[in-house]
């Protein structure tokens, strides 16, 4: 393998993370968001208040997009093993 192939290998592999995590990282702060915003609104500064509600949709989240991740790493995985097959 070439220097150039680990680059690209290492270059798709950022792109999987940032496409497997972006939509339950965008889940959440859009959750903390509006957490965070209904406790300014009516001033209750329970810490509990702030995590619960993110927690329940992050695990909802992981329901939801799970197909997704898992069809998106076996791809990666199977286009790395292509590459050292190739070889």
């Amino acid at each position: 393998m070439t220097p150039t192939d680990l680059v690209d290998v290492a270059r798709e592999a950022i792109w999987v993370l940032l496409a497997v995590a972006s939509p339950v990282m965008l889940v959440a702060l859009g959750v903390g968001l509006i957490v965070a915003l209904v406790q300014a609104l009516t001033q209750v500064q329970e810490m509990t208040l702030a995590f619960v509600p993110k927690i329940l949709a992050i695990f909802l989240s992981l329901i939801i997009f799970l197909p997704f991740m898992i069809t998106s790493m076996i791809e990666l995985m199977d286009q790395i093993a292509q590459r050292i097959a190739a070889l």
